[in-house]
């Protein structure tokens, strides 16, 4: 196939360009060179801003335009101006937060998605993050003829620049005792980004379209379990989990920020028990968490992502927040 990627050079857009040479298809990547022009030789590279820039795609044909950059509505409409057919499939990469909140357990693709007050905006937020995809996806729909909507859960793996599940691997690879942050038994799936970006490309060879989750495990696993099987993989023997309750933890201020994917500081309603039964029906395999774990530590130790600021907790404000939670009173 011949392919036409936006963006591509960081995590999921890399790994997928990886799978898809691997497999033997040819690629063209789309980006705007902050981040490197020479990691994949073979592709070809158009440097360049998708907001003003699509004219530089003029002359190329695809089999399937494959879209990791779309944030708001307005991008997907002028791919589609600007390429029309010549696009092939159009694949856009969503989220699981389009959903509206509250979600039943093991929800699937027809549940109810998020709708924003003010449909024009652009300002992209942890608040509009979800209706600003759900209104990507409804673009991609009225744009392109069965465009292919991939929404995976807290996508992990080797060169995840956002950090967060990154940051629990080092952290608790560092030892001695870890804030654990409750509730201990709120569901948690994550998709290892190997498993999305290697079942992405068998979907497009199969030529099919739709609207899949992309989720791991089912049933979910606790974010206690998680936890715990970080410590099974990279703990030394003196790591302890200290569970600190929710509510002492967001009135000292903490949030998904200082205890990044932390279950606690998302809104009450908001679950991670999407089915992926969908996905599975049509290849999706997925590996387990443990060598997902093993995998990110290994990968890096020998060449670190950078896990960028403010994401984690300072060690001294994890010491004295665990200080205070054992010094509380009415223990």
């Amino acid at each position: 196939m011949r392919i036409l990627v936006m963006g591509g050079t960081r995590f999921i857009g890399r790994h997928f360009v990886i799978a898809a040479e691997r497999r033997g298809h040819s690629v063209t990547l789309f980006h705007r060179g902050r981040h490197s022009t020479t990691l994949f030789p073979d592709a070809e590279q158009v440097i360049g801003d998708r907001d003003r820039d699509l004219g530089l795609l003029a002359d190329g044909t695809w089999d399937t335009t494959v879209d990791f950059s779309a944030y708001v509505p307005r991008q997907v409409r002028q791919v589609g101006a600007a390429l029309g057919e010549r696009s092939g499939r159009y694949v856009l990469l969503s989220s699981t937060a389009v959903y509206a909140p509250p979600q039943r357990y093991g929800f699937r693709e027809d549940a109810p998605l998020v709708a924003l007050s003010d449909p024009t905006t652009e300002d992209m937020t942890d608040e509009t993050y979800g209706g600003l995809k759900a209104l990507c996806e409804r673009a991609a729909s009225e744009t392109f003829s069965d465009p292919l909507i991939v929404r995976p859960t807290y996508v992990v793996g080797p060169l995840d620049y956002t950090g967060r599940f990154t940051w629990w691997v080092q952290r608790i690879a560092r030892g001695g005792e870890v804030l654990a942050p409750g509730p201990q038994d709120a569901l948690f799936q994550l998709i290892d980004v190997r498993d999305l970006t290697e079942w992405l490309v068998r979907m497009l060879e199969a030529g099919s379209g739709g609207t899949y989750h992309l989720a791991h495990p089912f049933p979910p696993v606790s974010f206690g379990t998680m936890l715990a099987d970080i410590v099974g993989v990279v703990g030394h023997d003196d790591v302890t989990l200290t569970w600190v309750d929710r509510e002492f933890l967001l009135a000292a201020g903490v949030d998904g920020t200082s205890l990044p994917l932390w279950p606690g500081a998302s809104p009450d309603g908001v679950l991670e028990a999407a089915d992926p039964a969908r996905a599975i029906g049509v290849g999706l395999v997925t590996r387990s968490l443990p060598e997902t774990i093993r995998d990110l530590y290994q990968h890096e130790c020998a060449s670190p992502t950078p896990v960028p600021e403010p994401v984690g907790m300072t060690p001294e404000a994890e010491t004295e927040l665990l200080q205070r939670w054992k010094a509380r009173p009415h223990r």
